[in-house]
């Protein structure tokens, strides 16, 4: 590992001041769980590390007035599941964060890196797609907000400038009669990268239990964490049968763009989207039945 400055900000604005003086030459460290790990290896080279586990802004987890769920950038993906409102009113981003790493990683890996390292098969980006999340990103002068659906650009890469910093995520309150899943296939049950991740979210009438509207996220399929509207629509207005249910997997799976590597070829995660997008469709019916 080459030699590097060491800052730990106290305030944002000390914190957008040494990533503006510094620009390309800076990274921002938060749980250092996949930073560490890139700069040991080589992948990553910073000059000045800007730590922003001391910054109050990003550390803040809020539930505001049952209208939206504030996350910030450093805050612990164990302190997530650990924090009520997440598990009860947010069960599909609960269900994610629950299997990011080992309990270790949870304890020191915070859901802006994981969203910020931005990882095709990150476990928390496909609920938040589904959830309508959206990043809160500063810089000196102001802030912006993205949607998390533009947030992403390609492997390892975000809407972030080098002078630019994710403060935290806001995430909308579910509507009524609606209910979530998320389910990956790893090789292994813990501390594995999904080979294949699916989250579906479904708000259900509960006059007619017609589908009002559906939503379906995959992680580890293209370059990026994707959205896949072709395959909701054919949920959109309808009654989740067997049939519907079969034909938006099928739909899910012929989207996905897939490589093939050496934990699985592109034919075979596509088999995978199809599997987990009917599982979580189904579990998602399920929950939403048992809420009304």
């Amino acid at each position: 590992m080459i030699g590097f400055e060491y800052y730990a900000p106290h305030s944002l604005e000390e914190a957008l001041s040494l990533l503006d003086n510094r620009r390309e030459k800076s990274k921002v460290l938060a749980g250092g769980t996949d930073l560490i790990v890139q700069m040991k290896n080589g992948n990553a080279r910073p000059a000045v590390i800007v730590d922003a586990k001391k910054i109050p802004e990003l550390n803040r987890l809020e539930w505001n007035n049952g209208e939206s769920l504030y996350i910030g950038a450093a805050v612990a993906l164990s302190k997530i599941v650990a924090f009520p409102p997440v598990k009860e009113r947010f069960g599909i981003l609960y269900q994610a964060c629950s299997i990011i790493g080992s309990m270790q990683l949870r304890n020191r890996g915070t859901i802006g890196g994981n969203i910020c390292n931005a990882a095709p098969s990150a476990d928390s980006a496909p609920p938040l797609l589904c959830l309508g999340a959206k990043a809160i990103v500063a810089r000196s002068g102001g802030n912006r907000i993205v949607p998390l659906d533009s947030f992403f650009r390609g492997p390892g890469q975000t809407a972030l400038a080098t002078n630019e910093l994710l403060v935290g995520i806001e995430v909308p309150a579910p509507p009524i009669h609606s209910s979530g899943c998320y389910l990956r296939h790893t090789p292994r049950q813990d501390m594995d990268i999904a080979v294949v991740g699916v989250a579906s979210f479904l708000i259900i009438s509960k006059q007619n239990n017609q589908c009002q509207e559906a939503r379906i996220a995959l992680g580890a399929v293209a370059p990026t964490p994707i959205r896949v509207p072709q395959a909701e629509s054919i949920l959109t207005g309808k009654i989740l049968t067997e049939e519907a249910i079969e034909e938006a997997a099928e739909r899910a799976a012929e989207t996905a763009r897939p490589i093939s590597d050496m934990r699985g070829s592109a034919e075979y995660r596509k088999e995978i989207v199809k599997v987990l997008t009917r599982r979580t469709l189904k579990r998602a019916l399920e929950t939403s039945s048992i809420q009304a």
